[in-house]
């Protein structure tokens, strides 16, 4: 099984949006491929209600990808990550850039970037709409 880490911020809306669609897509194409998510800096989220964004969750049931009632809460990225899976993404790279640069310094040309900016500067339709077109983007060239 080959493996793929999106890593955002705070680990609770786009990584989460992101991880699920791929699953969701990989299974459909029958790949050997499993995606999970991490965020380069959960003290961030402090404000983040429950396990995962209500807006990742509702685009991801309009897209009919239904998540389990004891969905696991954001994870923080730890060095052996970046050992153990295949392929990783950081989702803004203008974000997430600079953590990598701070926190794992090593991996900072390593990694792929995407540019999908959070909440604060991106509407959530926007936002999850460039995820979605990336993650079939990459989907397409895994088959």
């Amino acid at each position: 099984m080959q493996t793929i880490l999106f890593l955002c911020t705070g680990n609770y809306y786009r990584s989460r949006f992101a991880e699920h669609l791929f699953n969701h897509l990989a299974q459909k194409q029958q790949l050997n491929w499993q995606a999970d998510s991490r965020g380069l800096a959960l003290e961030r989220g402090v404000n983040n209600i429950g396990a995962i964004s209500h807006y990742a969750k509702s685009a991801l049931a309009t897209r009919g990808i239904t998540l389990l009632d004891e969905e696991r809460f954001p994870q923080a990225a730890l060095l052996e990550d970046f050992q153990k899976f295949t392929k990783i993404i950081a989702i803004d790279e203008s974000e997430h850039f600079p953590l990598m640069a701070e926190r794992f310094p090593k991996w900072l040309n390593e990694i792929e970037y995407w540019l999908v900016h959070d909440i604060d500067k991106t509407g959530v339709e926007e936002a999850l709409g460039q995820i979605e077109i990336n993650v079939m983007r990459l989907i397409g060239g895994l088959i």
